[in-house]
């Protein structure tokens, strides 16, 4: 397993993180998968056994039964492991169980902490901008947590790019922490990072932590053009809340991966996850699994490299007219304002 720097942190991070989503399976996001703590356990040790040291969760995912199934699956290996955690979305009914004030962090951090089973946290990141919260009693909370050592990174997900760059601002102009990853989506049927997150990343040294880089099960090999769509899936049941896709889009891209696969004898998803780890200011992806057989095959994503050619194939497919003032900037500006990627 490849291991990457988190940003510009001193972070180590694998190139492939397991995201827990399916861990608990409680309330809505059942539909994404019902792990229990057995099953989790033998996730978690052909994951280790891959070199894939790092898992992801969020207190709101089933309600914070996957941070305590994680929990359990760490239990006695702890220090083998990096455990990525996140708040800010609701997580009860009061007034303050919501967003990133001073409260609200504090109380997530402490509940996170004891349904993982930990006394500190890898990597902390934002759930969401919090615009009633002024950041600098955001990062001042950062701040007294990383000085306890109950979270040793910070980083934030699901934020635009002036949020991250005033977040920014703040914590340089009085030393608290400075957020190092940008959990984002983006995916090879969802570029919309590369517009002005990836630059930023690059100028600012965060590292992508990719969620959902199979496009939110598009790009899995089930879906293809002129054929149903498949009864077993995460899709139809949490599409409200997923990346809003065309299926004409998602059928093109398909078709250039079905070429690709052709040629190199890998999978719809392994080419889609191989695409994205060639990408600027990825670190890490975040990549999920039903069962056994679903994270065997994601694992098989890395070890290899696609070709340029194969890029450019997967570029052009995947290509959609920008907004402004994007397709302005690389239509008439590229010598002093290059893009990304």
């Amino acid at each position: 397993m490849e291991y990457r720097r988190l940003g510009r942190s001193g972070l180590m991070v694998p190139a492939l993180s397991l995201g827990t989503g399916t861990f608990g399976g409680v309330g809505r996001l059942a539909a994404w998968g019902t792990t229990d703590a057995t099953e989790a356990r033998r996730l978690l040790d052909i994951c280790l056994e891959a070199g894939v040291s790092m898992f992801d969760t969020a207190d709101v995912y089933s309600l914070g039964e996957s941070e305590r199934v994680l929990g359990e699956a760490i239990k006695g290996r702890r220090d083998k492991v990096l455990v990525s955690t996140k708040a800010t979305f609701r997580f009860g009914d009061g007034p303050n169980d919501i967003g990133s004030s001073r409260q609200h962090l504090l109380a997530a951090i402490d509940g996170s902490l004891s349904r993982l089973g930990t006394d500190y946290i890898d990597l902390f990141q934002l759930h969401g901008f919090d615009a009633f919260t002024p950041p600098e009693e955001v990062l001042s909370t950062l701040d007294v947590l990383v000085r306890a050592g109950k979270i040793r990174y910070v980083g934030v997900s699901n934020f635009s790019g002036w949020h991250l760059m005033k977040s920014l601002g703040v914590a340089d102009k009085h030393g608290f922490p400075r957020y190092v990853a940008n959990q984002t989506y983006y995916s090879l049927i969802g570029r919309d990072y590369e517009w002005e997150l990836m630059p930023l990343g690059l100028d600012q040294g965060l590292g992508a932590v990719v969620w959902s880089p199979l496009g939110w099960g598009r790009l899995t090999g089930k879906i293809r053009r002129g054929q149903p769509k498949p009864e077993v899936s995460r899709l139809p049941k949490t599409a409200d809340f997923g990346p809003p896709v065309p299926d004409e889009h998602v059928y093109r891209v398909v078709d250039a991966i079905d070429e690709v696969a052709k040629e190199t004898g890998k999978s719809v998803s392994q080419i889609a996850l191989n695409w994205l780890l060639q990408r600027p200011t990825v670190s890490t992806l975040i990549i999920g699994a039903r069962n056994e057989a679903q994270l065997r095959e994601n694992l098989g994503a890395v070890g290899w490299s696609l070709t340029k050619d194969q890029v450019a194939k997967l570029d052009a497919a995947s290509k959609v007219t920008l907004p402004y003032p994007y397709w302005h900037q690389r239509t008439t500006f590229t010598d002093r304002n290059p893009p990304a990627v």
